[in-house]
């Protein structure tokens, strides 16, 4: 078992006990800065695939009355697209923090996509939230998770956006899997602010040291699950349940697999009727993987989903 803290954590903005207003809001977003380039490391690496794959720019976060600049958005897919054929939607950077995710989505592109475009049309979102990505966050400009934004008039344009361009291409999903990760940084960090700013008592969760999975509780598709676990435990290990069963708080329901109930949270993995869908997660920080193996782990799990259903 990896990081557990207990203890209560005051967060540095707001008051305890009251929701954020406008100014805790602005002071928190004044308190982010940009760490790293998604032109450099993301949009770059897509205009390097756009040989081999239709590149479709489905949108742009325009967030300059906030300070932060404009974000083009981008999905790629398979060339030989065919509505005779099924279609897989693979999301990754919906929390832009969740850099395997990402980097797992392009790196399916470039090494294995094109070999399961003869049995599938693919659409791959690579980096849903890029103000998130530079600047590791996982809420976006206005404080909010776009992670718990895929609903009807979402409040995230990141979601919105994204949806929007997958209800116009007017296809029926078979499946979906949505990269992921959980970091020391969820307790450190992004709990303490989600209770701050929803004026509520915070409570952490024991963090899984390994690679797991969340799927829909109103479709979990067990055998789907199970094969994506065989495939990624060929390149990391996979969490162990904590004393109570629970990996995250939530209780496990088959080796390395939780559930949630993917509409009613507005979960990306809900976006669609699809009929085998996913969240992964890995865990970057454990002393037991490497950033290149949670990128493979991405890779895996995708691999492991579309070889369950070939």
């Amino acid at each position: 078992m990896s990081t557990q803290i207990t203890s209560e954590q005051r967060y540095a903005i707001g008051t305890p006990g009251q929701p954020w207003g406008a100014q805790e809001k602005a002071d928190w977003l004044a308190a982010q800065g940009v760490k790293r380039s998604y032109q450099d490391e993301v949009v770059s690496e897509i205009e390097r695939l756009a040989g081999r794959f239709d590149v479709h720019q489905y949108g742009e976060l325009d967030y300059q009355a906030q300070g932060a600049g404009r974000y083009p958005l981008y999905a790629l897919t398979t060339v030989d697209f065919d509505l005779d054929k099924p279609t897989i939607l693979v999301t990754g950077g919906v929390h832009g923090y969740e850099t395997s995710g990402v980097h797992g989505a392009l790196r399916f592109l470039e090494l294995h996509a094109e070999d399961y475009s003869a049995d599938f049309n693919i659409i791959v979102a690579p980096c849903i939230s890029p103000w998130g990505y530079e600047t590791i966050n996982r809420w976006n400009v206005f404080a909010v998770d776009p992670n718990r934004s895929f609903i009807a008039d979402s409040p995230a344009p990141e979601a919105a956006q994204v949806m929007e361009f997958i209800q116009s291409l007017d296809v029926d999903l078979l499946a979906h899997i949505d990269l992921h990760e959980t970091t020391d940084t969820d307790n450190s960090e992004f709990r303490p602010a989600l209770a701050a700013r929803d004026g509520k008592l915070n409570t952490n969760w024991n963090i899984p040291d390994g690679f797991y999975l969340v799927g829909n509780s109103a479709q979990l598709q067990s055998e789907f699950q199970a094969a994506i676990i065989r495939s990624v435990e060929q390149v990391t290990h996979i969490a162990e349940p904590d004393e109570e069963g629970r990996l995250i708080g939530t209780p496990m329901v088959q080796p390395g697999v939780i559930e949630y109930e993917a509409k009613p949270l507005g979960l990306c993995m809900g976006l669609s009727q699809a009929q085998f869908v996913t969240t992964t997660e890995v865990y970057p920080d454990s002393a037991n993987a490497t950033p290149e193996q949670c990128v493979n782990a991405q890779v895996a799990a995708v691999t492991g989903a579309l070889d369950f259903l070939r």
